[in-house]
């Protein structure tokens, strides 16, 4: 029978990992107290400290800038389809 594979939640990763993080404890001893595999614990660490330092860059600000730009250009075209739509509904409604 497959084992069942956990999920874990975003601040459960971010609690394991941080207690990676500072060294306080071994892989070991944390992989215990989280009933976490110790490779998964250190997957984690490696990922939060990758991360990190986007953290604090523009990059994120850029990102979210260029979404909701995107976003309102979609909502624009959306609501121009919509009027063309209306339109040609009442059009349509003359020719019969």
């Amino acid at each position: 029978m497959p084992k069942k594979k956990n999920k874990y939640s975003e601040g459960f990763k971010a609690r394991v990992a941080l207690e990676a993080i500072k060294g306080e404890k071994t892989l070991a001893e944390i992989s215990s107290e989280y009933q976490v595999h110790a490779n998964q614990v250190s997957k984690w660490k490696r990922m939060a400290l990758e991360e990190l330092p986007g953290i604090f860059s523009d990059k994120r600000k850029k990102e979210n800038q260029e979404s909701e730009k995107k976003e309102d250009e979609l909502l624009k075209h959306v609501g121009q389809l919509t009027m063309e739509l209306e339109w040609l509904k009442k059009k349509s409604r003359l020719l019969s």
